[in-house]
């Protein structure tokens, strides 16, 4: 009877784009798009996740489909508290029972304010103690860095609200530094050039479309081209426009150079000794930007250092934060914890 308890403990990657859940001793169970379907006259919650997305700029008046995060973020606190819910009576199916341990993942540039609503949310949605880990350092454990050393461990987070640079070491963020320049800017970057450019207006689906099949940060071997179909902005009818690689690339430039100054600024900051330490072990790409064609071959360029794709980007943040879970007691210095006050 214990095990089942003890089964119960999960680790919570809430992510602008995606959330996922890792459970103890079972791995991740849960990887859906962080969004929403509620209905606006009645509050009931229509869908969660892919089915929610796929609503995503279609939906009536009296429906919305809304993703609470933004920029790493809770933007929708009582639509992120749904959310969690729903995710964790999926995981448990003996509801009644289920008051589970639960780590959750932030951003590291995160206020005391936005924390407090994390955990929270987590609270409402169920759970008996909340644990807060930084992004970063979950990242860091999930790709599978000595983060417990007194080496440098460099990672880069790409997700889809914030990109999260820290330098860690002997089990703590020695320097960190968060942007708002991510999947989602680089959605929007295109957004706006196909608007400058080609008068054409595009929703969120396809401009994430665009990226994820033509988009790259450096010059590669093959440049494609895709016909991209949006609203006239002129006409108001439905129009297509043929888009290649390049000029994909130039649309997200600003984005771009945005995290490759963050990358810059947090080496600047970093002490000498574990400078040092990163010029020999390199740098480590997580998170779903880290999946962006030629992000490694442009981070090299401008820095001159090793850049290291870690196996599973996408993964990396919930698996570390699980890793937490699975060793709870172990791994307690790492967490950002306090009892909630009853």
């Amino acid at each position: 009877m214990a095990n089942s308890f003890i089964g119960r403990d999960m680790a919570v990657d809430l992510g602008t784009a995606n959330t996922l859940v890792y459970v103890r001793g079972r791995g991740v169970l849960v990887d859906e798009p962080s969004v929403v379907a509620v209905n606006d006259v009645t509050g009931e919650l229509l869908a969660v996740g892919h089915d929610a997305k796929r609503m995503l700029g279609r939906t009536p008046a009296d429906i919305s489909a809304i993703r609470p995060l933004r920029d790493g973020v809770i933007a929708d606190f009582e639509a992120t508290e749904q959310m969690l819910r729903h995710f964790i009576a999926r995981v448990h199916r003996r509801r009644y029972l289920a008051k589970p341990r639960m780590v959750i993942c932030v951003p590291s540039g995160i206020t005391p304010v936005e924390q407090r609503a994390v955990k929270e949310a987590g609270y409402q949605a169920g759970a008996r103690q909340v644990s807060i880990i930084e992004e970063p350092m979950a990242a860091a454990i999930g790709a599978g860095l000595p983060v417990h050393q007194a080496t440098g461990n460099m990672v880069v987070d790409v997700g889809g609200g914030t990109t999260e640079v820290a330098v860690i070491s002997l089990g703590g963020i020695v320097t960190s530094l968060s942007v708002r320049a991510a999947g989602d800017a680089l959605d929007r970057a295109v957004v706006d050039w196909m608007k400058k450019k080609h008068a054409l207006q595009l929703g969120e689906s396809t401009a994430e479309q665009v990226k994820l099949s033509l988009g790259s940060a450096w010059p590669g071997l093959t440049e494609q081209e895709a016909e991209v179909r949006g609203r006239d902005l002129v006409s108001g009818l439905p129009r297509t426009v043929t888009v290649g690689s390049a000029e994909v690339r130039r649309a997200m430039e600003q984005p771009l150079d945005d995290i490759v100054d963050a990358v810059r600024v947090t080496l600047d900051r970093t002490p000498p000794e574990l400078a040092g330490d990163i010029m020999d072990r390199g740098m480590v790409l997580t998170g779903g930007g880290a999946l962006l064609r030629g992000l490694d071959e442009r981070l090299r360029d401008e820095t001159g250092m090793p850049v290291h794709v870690a196996d599973d980007p996408l993964g990396a943040v919930a698996q570390g934060a699980g890793t937490c879970v699975e060793e709870f007691d172990a791994l307690q210095q790492v967490l950002v914890a306090e009892k909630r006050r009853v």
